[in-house]
């Protein structure tokens, strides 16, 4: 799927005018997970030494831990596993990744280092300034499957300016479970029809639709780096589509 290429029918050419409240989605949409990741690996390998000169394929290893996002939330949204926060999710995906890309000697303090790589996640370009301009006229909230202590570290970090933080650890939930969405609403004493998503994930944003948020698709082209996979549009309408958050505040009507 390529960025900026939608049918007439993927989104709304009227402006919402009752919104209230912008909740992000976090990870590729407000920050750039892969970037980061390949850095923090660059960063270890060099405090390895000579010995680890030529290991791993870092790019090869952040696409690998992203991929297992998905099936390790719906092992807990299944039962299979109890109630586990995302920073549980990812060290149990690093540990299984590190023997296949020539880590399984990896000391406990660097994976410990590594797995926390997710709090220290740089913003893209647009976020910091595209954020404080929205937040001129809307309160701004994370709505993340990120735990909450990861949000707030990577919030300080990436200096993004929220009014609050949500995550979905607070219900014990993950997206794309409705009562998720519709939680953010009630936490901020709104309905949901008050509350648009932001997100550049079609799927994140076709559950929120469900839930009765309005949406914002920003795409973002680079997330699997340049050329890289994006996930398909779908059929659910957006209420706006917008490069970035830059934009997405000009079409909102914010100088």
């Amino acid at each position: 799927m390529m960025a900026g290429t939608f049918t007439r029918a993927a989104f709304m050419t009227a402006l919402p005018t009752d919104i209230r409240a912008l909740a992000f989605d976090i990870f590729g949409t407000v920050v750039d997970w892969r970037g980061s990741i390949i850095r923090e690996g660059l960063a270890l390998q060099q405090r390895l030494g000579a010995d680890w000169a030529t290991l791993p394929d870092w790019p090869a290893l952040a696409d690998a831990w992203r991929a297992g996002y998905r099936p390790a939330m719906a092992r807990v949204a299944s039962g299979e596993l109890p109630w586990t926060n995302i920073d549980g999710l990812h060290r149990q995906i690093l540990d299984g990744l590190l023997p296949r890309f020539g880590l399984a000697a990896l000391p406990e303090a660097e994976r410990q280092q590594l797995n926390r790589a997710w709090h220290r996640l740089a913003p893209w370009p647009d976020s910091v300034a595209g954020l404080t301009r929205l937040r001129r006229s809307f309160t701004t909230t994370t709505l993340s499957n990120g735990n909450m202590a990861l949000l707030v570290n990577l919030s300080k970090h990436a200096g993004l300016p929220w009014d609050c933080v949500l995550s979905a650890e607070l219900i014990g939930r993950y997206k794309p479970d409705l009562e998720v969405y519709r939680a953010a609403a009630r936490l901020l004493g709104l309905a949901p029809g008050q509350v648009m998503l932001v997100a550049a994930h079609p799927s994140d944003l076709a559950a929120a639709h469900q839930a009765g948020l309005r949406t914002a698709y920003i795409p973002r082209p680079d997330e699997h780096g340049p050329g890289g996979w994006m996930e398909a549009v779908g059929t659910t309408p957006f209420d706006i589509v917008a490069p970035d958050l830059g934009a997405l505040a000009s079409r909102l009507g914010i100088a």
